[in-house]
């Protein structure tokens, strides 16, 4: 008899829950807090580009910390249960959720009002360096099979986290402040790019096609 995708998710929260890095997630997520403090340790120094720079760097810090969430040195072990790979990975994303929208309310509310840029705006970015981080390691999984993609894929982003915004050209500028003209038209980039990350990621949650492959001939290749 064949079980539910839903009995074998109950099954496996709870182990799930205690092998995730929570630890390096709470460091980059006091490290990310802090960075959203920075306008408001400021005092009348701080600006509107300071406020929306310090929402932006301390997107990227709660991102790196999300790069290792997918970190399982027992994965070619966990590939036997009868849970694809989609579903263990979105439990993951599932656990995860709630403390990264608990983490970036308290990171805009951090931003005194009258500098915090508009919360909408902000958040497509925030969810799309999220969502960037979390398939990164997706694909490293998918491609590689590896068991700790965490620490590559946090070194990709950081260096695309600098490196962005200098190589970015002027009239597809990102990273502009509220009250540019660009503003806008640079979100509804960002939405695009956070819409085409996410499907990347669908993708790669799914099972290497080789597993399929070997089926039929009474083989199998672990994946996890």
């Amino acid at each position: 008899m064949l079980v539910s995708a839903r009995s074998v998710s109950s099954v496996l929260v709870r182990p799930l829950a205690r092998t995730l890095p929570w630890r390096t997630i709470a460091a980059a997520g006091v490290l990310g807090l802090l960075l959203a403090a920075a306008p408001r340790l400021a005092g009348d120094d701080a600006n509107i580009w300071l406020a929306v720079t310090a929402l932006r760097t301390s997107a990227v810090a709660f991102a790196l910390g999300a790069t290792f969430l997918l970190d399982d040195p027992a994965r070619h072990t966990t590939a036997a249960v009868p849970a694809r790979r989609a579903v263990r990975h979105g439990l993951r994303l599932a656990l995860l959720a709630p403390v990264a929208a608990v983490y970036w309310t308290g990171a805009l509310l951090l931003v005194p009002g009258p500098l915090r840029p508009p919360a909408g705006a902000v958040t497509v970015e925030a969810a799309a360096v999220l969502a960037l981080a979390l398939t990164g390691s997706a694909f490293a999984i998918h491609r590689g099979d590896g068991l700790r993609p965490g620490q590559a894929v946090a070194g990709f982003l950081l260096a695309s986290a600098v490196l962005a915004p200098l190589l970015t050209p002027g009239s597809w500028a990102l990273f502009v402040a509220p009250g540019d003209p660009r503003w806008a038209a640079g979100h509804d980039r960002w939405a695009l790019l956070l819409c085409a990350v996410l499907a990347a990621g669908a993708v790669c949650a799914t099972e290497p096609v080789r597993r399929y492959r070997l089926r039929g001939t009474g083989l199998r290749s672990p994946s996890g």
